[in-house]
């Protein structure tokens, strides 16, 4: 058995969800999991909705039916005008026009998973709706009846131990009927025992791939991107890239954490437990070999490796009284930071500040308000992390040159920068 996740980029027009069925019509003789994310920015722009709608703004209505005629358009080119389709599409969108109708009876991020979870139901939905236009066999499943959460909205952590009963029950079932069968499902989301929508993280479907492998113990896993393979820097931001042929699960997770954009940092750590390799392939070239994840990685670990995370903000804080920051205010500072579903790329410490680079972020605002309770407060916007695995002296020259470093780490293997942005920074004091 293998699992495949196909991106956004993979799906984000009629071609590409052509290109996509071509690919699965190659492996029509072995039991495959396709998980699929929403179609090309769909994410953003449910996001845009939901923050509209939570704000109770005016342009609900407008955003919508960008959406909608996104999808439709997709669906026009792929489909003749009697198609089923049409009206399946149409009532998924319904539940949006429900949700908007009323006020927000949850929080900010339950009304987000209740919402913007539903690309990842619609590109599959059409995706599935194209496969049978193709005869290709498969199964469409609902991810929020496979994989189970808690109502840690926006960040839900895996019920292991219900999911795994939840897959074998309905997939296993599924593949003992159908031996070379196809299971469509998505990435992304879940389900709570409430019978909510959850989701996983942002970019989550690949965590949601190596679920679904860890549980069913696939043989392998195949992350189809827009590039060849992994590299050891974003072709977006540097040049004379080098592709990296095989690494190991720990450099994996390494990148992951930095914020290499291939893959979602927690997709390793369920691999690795079961030793499932993870290829990195290309859907625009996919006889390419591509890269693997594996435990026995060759010695492409020790090529130098840049990750760039741009939109950083650097918070520091300090107490008002210029007493030491110990124990007791990062005990204090870490429970903030987790209630508020804040992740820390970056931390430093020192006698009387505590500082941390995060992404930008909605939720910010409201951390960065209950700090002030107890705490002094400035931050800088605009700013790009830069991390450099294998680094030596004259690649740190090269890549930092004369950009202002705001914090600066180093350990045996890597190098850390918090640098200003192209456009230079804003500074912002509480």
């Amino acid at each position: 058995m293998k699992v495949f996740k196909f991106g956004g980029a993979s799906v984000k027009n009629a071609e590409a969800v052509r290109n996509v069925a071509s690919i699965l019509k190659e492996h029509t003789s072995e039991p495959l999991i396709v998980v699929v994310s929403a179609m090309g920015k769909t994410t953003n722009a449910f996001e845009k909705l939901h923050k509209e709608f939570f704000q109770r703004g005016d342009n609900c209505t407008s955003i919508l039916q960008e959406i909608k005629d996104f999808h439709f358009g997709i669906i026009q080119e792929l489909f003749p005008k009697d198609h089923p389709i049409h009206e399946e599409i149409h009532n998924t969108f319904v539940e949006v026009e429900w949700q908007l109708e009323d006020e927000p009876v949850g929080t900010y991020d339950f009304e987000y998973d209740q919402m913007v979870g539903l690309g990842e139901i619609l590109s599959t939905k059409i995706i599935s709706g194209f496969l049978k236009e193709e005869k290709i066999a498969h199964e469409w499943m609902d991810a929020r009846d496979l994989i189970r959460t808690d109502n840690s909205y926006r960040r839900a952590v895996v019920d292991w131990e219900v999911s795994g009963q939840l897959c074998k029950r309905k997939i296993g079932s599924y593949f003992t009927k159908n031996p070379n069968g196809l299971v469509i499902t998505q990435g992304f989301i879940g389900g709570t025992s409430e019978n909510f929508s959850s989701t996983l993280g942002r970019e989550g479907s690949d965590y949601s791939a190596a679920i679904l492998a860890c549980i069913m113990e696939a043989d392998e896993v195949v992350i189809w991107k827009d590039v060849e393979g992994m590299y050891n820097a974003d072709p977006k931001f540097f040049e004379n890239t080098v592709k990296l042929n095989n690494i190991s699960f720990q450099e994996a997770i390494e990148l992951a954490y930095f914020g290499a954009s291939v893959i979602h940092p927690k997709t390793v750590q369920p691999l690795h437990r079961k030793n499932i390799p993870l290829y990195v392939k290309s859907f625009l070239q996919p006889d390419r070999k591509g890269s693997l994840i594996n435990e026995n990685a060759k010695d492409d670990s020790i090529v130098p490796s840049y990750i760039h995370k741009s939109n950083q903000r650097l918070i520091s804080i300090s107490a008002r009284d210029y007493a030491f920051i110990i124990e007791h205010h990062l005990s204090d500072i870490f429970k903030l930071f987790a209630e508020h579903g804040v992740s820390i790329n970056m931390m430093q410490n020192s006698a009387i500040s505590f500082s941390v680079c995060v992404d930008e972020d909605d939720r910010l605002e409201n951390l960065i308000r209950e700090l002030q309770k107890e705490y002094k407060v400035t931050y800088n916007q605009n700013l790009t992390l830069l991390t450099i695995r294998h680094y030596n002296e004259e690649v740190i020259e090269n890549l930092i040159g004369k950009k202002k470093i705001f914090l600066e780490q180093r350990s045996r293997n890597t190098a850390r920068f918090i640098v200003e942005s192209e456009a230079g920074p804003s500074i912002q004091f509480r």
